[in-house]
């Protein structure tokens, strides 16, 4: 592979350890410090007019793997010098040492030959953000606090914050046929507590039923508890729950949810930071809550303890800008404590919800419960829909001109002020929304709901 990792052959076909290797090639030496990164939606890739090739995907392999999810130093290094050279120089240890500090256990020791012959076997696809399924209109939020943490970081703001680096992930893994690209226009995470009570467990299951049945993704981690609940809801509704894992696809856990990671598969997506084989260690959980947090138009806190981990998702949420809902219970059980202090916050405090509808009115769009068909009902749900678009994509959207005019993606890179890129990766988020339509030559804005 040329600038990539070398091939070695490999000496189990078993599932990979967390650290595996191979020597080097020599590679161009990488400058000595890491800058800051571009400021595109999307992290660097190669070729951003095409599919990634197998170079990039063996070079990303490698780069899941090698360093622990959400490492700012490898992320700011990815951005700057691209996959390929970043891979190749990791392996032959010709990095900063901060990237180095990251990365050295592992360096000489990660397959990504193994890691995607895993994969393909049990049909698990690696994505990056040159892959056109990739979430950029979800993750536009986390590219923009990705970027403030490096203006600290270049400043020496070293100190890891207390709930984890909320940067975007270098690579997903997925498994699933439904789109990732749109799962953030109008989706839920659902969140709480593994040791649910039977009421939160009911009101999971119930609220995310309902959101199914509205056409809202549902998003969690599938642990037990309120996660369980909220995945099994949904699915009951036939609709789309996305499970995101801490650990690699090939290894449920808990174990006994196996059969719920298959069922979620086969209707909706399993996504994962770390390649095949990975155990799902305690700081993968946290550095996970941020994904969970990026994927959903809102975070619902069904029920959760005063140090649940829930909290620290419905944290993640509030520093994406994205609505923190909470569900009340009785104020005799401690396992709402932590819903009830999210109401009670001084600063940013969590909305209270007690239907599907009041959660249907915060995550960007979808039919109304019981609502009527006329405009100023049809104008509601367009203005919801809007309400629910990231900085980027609203910045797309304006740029379109009035009176149906149609225009192509690089007139909408001109009068948006938007890069070409980051067009793209915001159209086909407009059009799920409902908000523009394919015209003959380009795009135009959809006629208004009648």
């Amino acid at each position: 592979m040329s600038g990539g990792p070398a091939r070695q052959p490999v000496e189990s076909a078993g599932r990979p350890s967390d650290s595996v290797s191979h020597p080097s090639d020599s590679v161009p030496r990488p400058s000595d410090s890491v800058s800051q990164p571009t400021d595109s939606v999307s992290q660097v890739a190669e070729s951003a007019d095409q599919a990634p090739g197998e170079e990039h995907l063996l070079a990303a392999a490698y780069l899941s793997r090698v360093a622990e999810p959400a490492s700012v130093p490898l992320w700011l290094f990815v951005q700057q010098h691209g996959y390929l050279t970043s891979a190749a120089a990791v392996r032959a240890g010709n990095v900063p040492a901060e990237v180095a500090s990251c990365t050295e256990a592992r360096r000489t020791a990660a397959d990504p030959h193994v890691d995607l012959a895993v994969a393909e076997r049990t049909g698990i696809r690696l994505l990056t953000p040159a892959h056109p399924d990739w979430p950029h209109f979800a993750f536009a939020a986390l590219q923009v606090t990705g970027l403030r943490r490096a203006a600290q970081w270049r400043a020496g703001l070293r100190a890891r914050p207390p709930r984890g680096e909320l940067i975007p992930p270098l690579a997903l893994w997925v498994r699933g046929n439904a789109p990732l690209a749109t799962v953030g226009v109008r989706s839920v995470a659902v969140v709480g507590s593994r040791a649910a009570t039977a009421y939160g467990e009911h009101v999971a299951s119930e609220f995310s039923y309902g959101l199914a049945r509205h056409e809202v993704v549902v998003v969690s981690g599938g642990a037990y508890g309120i996660d369980a609940a909220a995945h099994r809801g949904a699915l009951a509704a036939e609709g789309c729950s996305v499970l995101v894992s801490a650990g690699g696809l090939d290894r449920p856990y808990p174990a006994g949810h196996r059969h719920l990671y298959d069922r979620t598969a086969e209707h909706g997506l399993l996504v994962s930071e770390r390649p095949p084989g990975s155990a799902p260690h305690r700081q993968r959980f946290l550095s996970r809550n941020r994904l969970i947090a990026a994927l959903g138009t809102a975070t619902l806190v069904v029920e959760a303890a005063s140090r649940s981990g829930a909290l620290n998702s419905a944290g993640y949420a509030r520093d994406l800008g994205r609505p923190v809902l909470a569900v009340p219970g009785p104020v005799t059980s401690a396992m709402s404590a932590g819903c009830h202090a999210l109401v009670q916050r001084d600063e940013e405090p969590a909305r209270l919800v007690t239907s599907v509808a009041e959660v249907l009115s915060y995550c960007g769009g979808g039919q109304q419960v019981g609502g009527s068909e006329d405009a100023a009902a049809g104008g509601e749900a367009r203005s919801r829909s809007y309400d629910g678009l990231d900085l980027v994509a609203r910045s797309v959207l304006d740029g379109f001109p009035g009176r149906g005019r149609s225009v192509t993606e690089a007139e909408l890179s001109r009068l948006s002020g938007q890069p070409i890129t980051q067009v793209i990766a915001a159209l086909p988020v407009l059009r799920e929304a409902g908000l523009i339509a394919v015209a003959r030559e380009g795009y135009r804005l959809a006629n208004p709901a009648r």
